[in-house]
């Protein structure tokens, strides 16, 4: 993603920088006990490689920022309620951080984890 100015030069931000933006903002979504990855080849690159960007995937074409959030949700928590809100939460940091709209958040929920058995 690049933004250009007239007379001072031009600002690239990579999709790596933004997928740390979108990783911070859903592990501080209420109800999200991780992030996930989207197959089983990737789950192991990210384990050997200690990846902090794991279930995040963002995509630039034509100015458009796309970013895929893969995570696992606390069992007993509205599941619908919290993919909508780290929607809004990624999108909302995101756009703060770079100045520049964000096309679509799509959130893919890979797991549920039960945390407090009684």
């Amino acid at each position: 993603m690049s933004e250009r100015q007239p007379s001072l030069g031009r600002i690239e931000v990579s999709p790596i920088a933004i997928a740390s933006i979108a990783h911070e903002a859903v592990l501080s979504c209420y109800g999200v006990v991780g992030t996930a990855s989207k197959d089983l080849a990737t789950g192991i690159a990210n384990v050997l490689s200690r990846d902090s960007k794991r279930g995040i995937a963002v995509h630039v074409e034509d100015r458009r920022i796309v970013i895929d959030v893969y995570v696992i949700i606390e069992y007993g928590t509205r599941i619908a309620s919290v993919a909508r809100n780290v929607m809004n939460v990624v999108k909302f940091s995101v756009e703060r951080a770079l100045g520049l709209p964000v096309a679509e958040v799509n959130v893919h929920v890979e797991g549920l984890r039960v945390s407090d058995i009684d």
